[in-house]
């Protein structure tokens, strides 16, 4: 499986972006598809997951309400929306993938990453 995240920028504070992630590959093996992200000189943090179905969704408590995960399986793309946008939320994002039928918000879980994409938010 790979992954390819896309739709990173630098924008204001409160502004809105939209991360892609792209599967390919052997996609009917995943389960879970996931949001992290890493600030500088931090440990990377879950941030969303969605099932296959997009039945079952979750989210980091500091993203609720202000960020949704969507997917779109016939394009094999998760999506990131994310509203009102926050400095705190400046990071590079990575999305990944889990062939496990049980959803995890631990990095360990993930068996598949993708190269990451910067955001970055100015006050």
């Amino acid at each position: 499986v790979q992954l390819q995240a896309s739709g990173g920028g630098s924008v204001q504070a409160g502004d809105s972006l939209k991360l892609s992630c792209a599967a390919s590959g052997r996609t009917s093996s995943i389960h879970f598809m996931g949001w992290f992200r890493q600030a500088p000189g931090k440990e990377r943090e879950f941030v969303a997951v969605i099932s296959r179905s997009g039945s079952i969704t979750s989210y980091t408590d500091s993203v609720k309400g202000r960020f949704t995960i969507s997917r779109d399986n016939a394009k094999n793309t998760v999506y990131l929306q994310m509203n009102s946008l926050k400095p705190e939320d400046t990071a590079v994002y990575y999305c990944a993938a889990d062939t496990s039928p049980i959803y995890s918000s631990r990095r360990d879980r993930y068996d598949y990453w993708g190269q990451g994409t910067q955001v970055t938010v100015s006050s």
